[in-house]
């Protein structure tokens, strides 16, 4: 699951090469949402923009388009140290999401792209994408379950 592990790039199997080769040496794209608060992904660029929408993202801008999983990866892991990679479902889904500018943003990482990376970084590039869901009213308060715990709600 940590692209930044990746070795189908260099012909290295993990368990079936046929399978990461066909999956992983596409196009990747590294990207920031904005769900719950700014966190930095990745996903295959098939996957723009369903991926955004399954994470709940309200926006999200690519940083930049990779051949491989494994630059992704790296650079993903470059961008942890700055950014959240998780999503902070209860304040998603609350909607207590603090607007930040993401073009913006993409512009102050340019120094924290890795070297093997910089050539595919979007400086100018504007492709904000913007997700509306059809939302009546959201809550105030949430909790989780337990299927286990909790057969019927």
């Amino acid at each position: 699951m940590k692209p930044e592990l990746s070795t189908a790039h260099l012909g290295i199997q993990d368990r079936d090469l046929a399978y990461e080769e066909k999956v992983q040496l596409q196009p990747h794209i590294v990207y920031l949402a904005l769900s719950s608060e700014v966190k930095v992904g990745v996903t295959r660029k098939t996957q723009v923009p369903t991926r955004w929408i399954d994470q709940g993202a309200i926006e999200a801008v690519s940083i930049v388009e990779v051949p491989n999983r494994y630059l992704a990866g790296v650079t993903e892991v470059a961008l942890k140290n700055h950014y959240a990679d998780k999503t902070n479902w209860r304040k998603m889904l609350t909607n207590s999401i603090e607007h930040v500018d993401l073009l913006a943003e993409r512009l102050k990482l340019e120094n924290l792209i890795p070297s093997e990376v910089q050539e595919y970084f979007f400086s100018n590039k504007n492709d904000l994408y913007e997700m509306h869901y059809p939302v009546l009213q959201y809550p105030t308060k949430v909790k989780s379950l337990s299927l286990e715990k909790t057969t019927q709600f």
